[in-house]
């Protein structure tokens, strides 16, 4: 479709964590940004094209509301969707052996696949365009998400008890090539639920793929010291040993990195991914985030699974970035709204490798969401940017257009389902997993 939007304002990102409002128009061809300006210009947008002309399927007056790149879930486990409000209130190892791994084993592939939806359905409400998910069942996710026209990357989540290195390698040539919306990297659960032999042979894949590896690493203090128990070294210093991050890659939540760790990371270009409430609500701990922007380290935001979280909002997640990082460096100046945005948007992006939808920009693709400035929480406009780490809220969530095609607008969802179906569904999936 061909999507004009007028009469609003425009979050411009120039250079990573800089943000401008400029006052204009997005127009929007197929699945990319052609044009970004005041509306006075638009002549540069047809000099490549052999027509003149563009016939507009909508032009949508956004009065006065603001177009922004959309939010980047670079933690998530979809699927476990069923799980929401199911474990609640237990430390992650008690939480994970009793909880989660006995009833994850029942899933089947469509029960993911609805799972999936009800998902993506709350992502798009949040204003998030793309995910990054580690799950057993990657190709009913990969499926839904096509289906759904929301764009995705998965990684493996490997261990002892779910997949294999051969699967792995499947997966990794097929998801990358199933859709244009769907990515695959290699990775792993965890050291502690993957056996030597299995991390050396995923070090041997990303070496023969020239890939990089992501995985669950330095969560809690006790993963860090049961594994120098076993190891004599931390986990991100294991996985150095084995040459696991010759090309990259990076660990969700990285609360108990040492001095050591971080020289690691930021030698290797490593991302953390971080996902505060989940790390809250589990106990685990805070995350130094301070620490990685002073040593460069990248950062992106996850919102970790629904059964950890519960809730898959990327608000909730960018204020508590920034309020977490300054009660634990005990300084209110420390972790600056401005960061904690690129880290949602542009950061995430990076983790997840979508270069092409980091930002709005001419040949991006499109991306994007709309935000409803016309609330209280949004008034006055002092400083948009903070207005939408400090007080924003998924009920300023206007529209959200992933790939070019808008997936949710003013509460409706464009994604091939009707709601009501997918709750139905997914209820009766928790309800026979329960039983």
């Amino acid at each position: 479709m061909n999507i004009r939007f007028y009469n609003g304002k425009i979050l411009m990102t120039p250079t990573p964590g800089n943000f401008f409002i400029q006052e204009g128009e997005v127009w929007v061809c197929g699945d990319r940004i052609v044009y970004v300006g005041d509306g006075t210009d638009t002549d540069q947008v047809f000099s490549n094209r052999k027509e003149k002309w563009i016939i507009w399927d909508r032009e949508i007056d956004i009065k006065g509301n603001l177009l922004m790149p959309g939010f980047k879930n670079a933690h998530t486990h979809t699927a476990m969707t069923f799980l929401r409000s199911h474990a609640d209130d237990m430390p992650l190892q008690q939480w994970l052996n009793q909880q989660v791994f006995p009833y994850e084993a029942k899933l089947t592939d469509e029960d993911a696949y609805y799972l999936d939806i009800l998902g993506i359905m709350e992502y798009l409400t949040s204003g998030i365009t793309a995910n990054f998910d580690m799950y057993p069942f990657s190709m009913a996710h990969a499926k839904a998400s096509a289906d759904c026209g929301f764009r995705t990357a998965m990684v493996s989540g490997l261990n002892d008890f779910v997949s294999s290195i051969e699967e792995m390698e499947e997966h990794y040539h097929v998801i990358n090539e199933y859709s244009p919306l769907t990515s695959y990297f290699l990775g792993f659960h965890a050291e502690y639920t993957t056996s030597e032999d299995k991390l050396r042979q995923v070090a041997a894949l990303s070496q023969k793929l020239h890939a990089p590896v992501y995985m669950h690493n330095s969560e809690t203090k006790s993963e860090v010291e049961d594994c120098r128990k076993r190891y004599g070294v931390s986990p991100t210093q294991l996985m150095e040993q084995m040459g696991m991050f010759a090309y990259g890659g990076g660990g969700y939540h990285c609360i108990y990195l040492d001095e050591e760790d971080m020289d690691i990371f930021k030698h290797r270009g490593l991302y953390v991914v971080t996902n505060p409430a989940s790390n809250l609500k589990l106990a685990s701990g805070m995350a130094p985030i301070y620490r990685f922007l002073q040593e460069k380290i990248p950062v992106a935001i996850g919102t970790d699974g629904p059964a950890s979280n519960n809730c898959l909002d990327m608000f909730r997640e960018m204020f508590l970035v920034t309020g977490l990082a300054k009660v634990r460096e005990q300084d209110a100046a420390c972790v600056r709204a401005e960061e904690v945005l690129y880290m949602a948007t542009g950061g995430g992006a990076q983790a997840m490798g979508m270069v092409d939808s980091d930002s709005i920009a001419v040949g991006k693709k499109a991306d994007l969401i709309l935000i409803d400035l016309h609330q209280p929480n949004m008034q006055p406009e002092n400083h948009l940017v903070k207005n939408l780490v400090y007080s924003g809220s998924k009920q300023n969530v206007k529209l959200t257009m992933v790939d070019g095609r808008i997936l949710y607008e003013d509460q409706k969802f464009s994604i091939g389902f009707e709601p009501e179906e997918i709750y139905e569904r997914t209820n009766a999936i928790a309800r026979r997993i329960f039983q």
